[in-house]
Order: structure tokens, then sequence, then C-alpha cells
């Protein structure tokens, strides 16, 4: 769904370029923010709850089409961003007297992550925003058991205010702050019963950008 969204946006942005009246809007964006998650294992029959926050950054692109008071465009983190990784250690009872130690790591690395969005302009400079975000998770674990835990993607809801001011030959830079609520999901291991269910993952962040308007 997240390709096919894309590609009818750039094909609107092809078209209206090829009718010499633009209304684009082409920039870069470094954006810095923090996300708070909270999920749940299930192993065998014991069931462990962890949350966990995180400080993050990266650098985007954006596409958007002026429509005046309205402004529809998309966003595209063209790198991976990887979280860090997280170990620990099991005691396994092998005999009544003897216990063998096993450790587990596991880490996360998350793909074009993709905002489509819609802006109202408010005036000559401020604007408030609301889209869909999406991103695809690859797990990469190092499991006792052997098993693995299988790739997902995310899907959640951006909403956002920001400030924007024109400068010279149609150079803008902007400034805006987000808030970003993905929807949860659970994955099952490769060859156990075991599950972990993300309950929540909620994040704010702020940006940076500057673009040129044809």
């Amino acid at each position: 769904m997240k390709k096919i969204l894309i590609s009818a946006l750039f094909a609107l942005f092809s078209f209206t370029a090829s009718q010499a009246e633009l209304g684009m809007n082409i920039g870069l964006s470094g954006t810095m923010g923090v996300f708070h998650a909270e999920a749940t294992e299930t192993e065998s029959d014991e069931i462990a709850t962890d949350d966990a926050t995180g400080v993050f950054g990266y650098g985007s692109i954006f596409v958007e089409k002026d429509l005046g008071i309205f402004t529809f465009g998309v966003d595209y983190v063209p790198s991976s961003l990887e979280s860090e990784t997280a170990e620990n250690v099991r005691l396994d009872k092998t005999t009544t007297d003897t216990r063998t130690s096993k450790t587990n790591s596991v880490k996360v690395e998350f793909e074009d992550l993709t905002t489509l969005y819609a802006a109202i302009n408010l005036g000559e400079h401020f604007f408030v925003k609301a889209g869909m975000i999406d991103v695809d998770v690859n797990t990469k674990e190092s499991l006792a058991t052997g098993s693995t835990y299988g790739n997902t993607s995310l899907d959640g809801t951006v909403v956002g205010i920001g400030f924007n001011n024109d400068l010279d030959n149609g150079l803008f830079v902007r400034m805006e702050g987000q808030l970003i609520d993905f929807d949860g999901v659970t994955i099952t291991s490769s060859n156990t019963d075991n599950k972990v269910q993300l309950k929540s993952l909620e994040g704010a962040s702020a940006s940076l950008s500057i673009g040129k308007s044809f």
C-alpha cells in the first residue's frame, strides 16, 4: 500500500510539472526526537513486560504539492535506523545440580520510513499537518533456542505544527514539531510458540528543513 500511495503522489507531481504550473516544494530535513516503547514477551507460561526510551536522529527528503491553503506531501528516510543491541543471560537447569548459561541478543533495524501528509496553512507562516507513517522492521536476533522472529512493518499516525519562512529565489526554511503514534504488532518465533507483542510505540520529534519552491 505504501509504495502504491507514493507512486500515485509522484505521478501527480509529474503531471503538474508537465502543465507548467508547478506549485512544488522539494527539500531536505534533519530530525531529532525521542521514542518510548512498551512490549510483552510470552515464553511458555511466563510473561515479561518491559519498556524503553531512546533518542533518535535522521535525515530525510520531501516533495510537496502546494495548493494554496492546502499542501500534500511525502517524506522519505533513505537510510536505515538501528537500535542498540539488547542482551540477557539466562540459566537453564540441565541436571539437579548444574545449570548452563545461555545468552540472547536482539537488535531492530528500521527501513523505508515514509510519511504521507497533508498540511493546512494558517496565514503566512504557520501550518498544522496530519498524516500516515509507515516503516519496515527487521529483527536481528541470536537466541539460545535457535529460533528467529520474522520481519514486519508498523503503521501509525503523525500530527504536527510548524513555522515556514520564505527566502529569496524560492528558497524556504521550516521548523516543526511532531507527535508520532505507531500501532501495535505481534510476532511469533520460528520454532516455538514464543511471542513478542509491541503494545505501544510513541514519539515526539523536532525538524529543521530547507527547500526550494518551483
